[in-house]
């Protein structure tokens, strides 16, 4: 895992022990932030079961203004921290460790422009975690802002949302990319 393009470019991140995360691939990374283009510059992101960090770093050093990281493992949150300081990216983070159903059941301080749910496989989280965001979607989201789940492309299923329409979705691998917008 490297970081691909912006301040940090080349640097190689940490990873966590184990096989308790699946880091997104450096071709579906390329391809992710090859989609948002420059529109990530300023955005205010949220890094749900942020795992090593390597979306919200990656948003970093292409230029986002912050990145908030929530995983409930020991592990993934000091192997973030670590990786924020290695790229030197750290003073414009917030690592929390924390479970995501519970940071999401409380209102946030502000709405995020980008917010990147890539949960543990084959569990249903990235929908539960979607519904959760739909359901609140004023508070997490600005009204131009995007959700993108990745998820395995067997755990696809349509959603019932209220708030949010699936706009894109490209497959890279065993790595699907659904890309949410507000439906208004």
């Amino acid at each position: 895992m490297r970081i691909v393009s912006g301040v940090a470019k080349g640097r190689r991140l940490k990873a966590v022990a184990g096989d308790t995360t699946r880091p997104i691939t450096d071709r579906a990374k390329v391809a992710l932030f090859n989609i948002l283009g420059d529109w990530i510059m300023e955005t205010r992101v949220l890094d749900l079961f942020a795992g090593t960090g390597g979306v919200g770093v990656e948003a970093l050093s292409r230029g986002a203004s912050h990145v908030t990281f929530i995983d409930k493992s020991h592990e993934a949150t000091r192997t973030i921290g670590e990786n924020l300081r290695l790229t030197g990216l750290a003073h414009s983070a917030w690592v929390r460790r924390t479970d995501a159903f519970r940071f999401l059941g409380q209102p946030p301080t502000e709405p995020y422009d980008l917010i990147y749910v890539a949960p543990p496989q084959y569990n249903g989280l990235w929908s539960k975690a979607l519904l959760m965001l739909d359901e609140h979607l004023a508070e997490w989201l600005l009204p131009d802002g995007a959700i993108v789940a990745q998820i395995h492309p067997v755990e696809y299923e349509a959603l019932a949302l209220q708030n949010l329409v699936l706009y894109d979705e490209r497959r890279y691998g065993s790595t699907l990319l659904c890309f949410y917008e507000n439906k208004e």
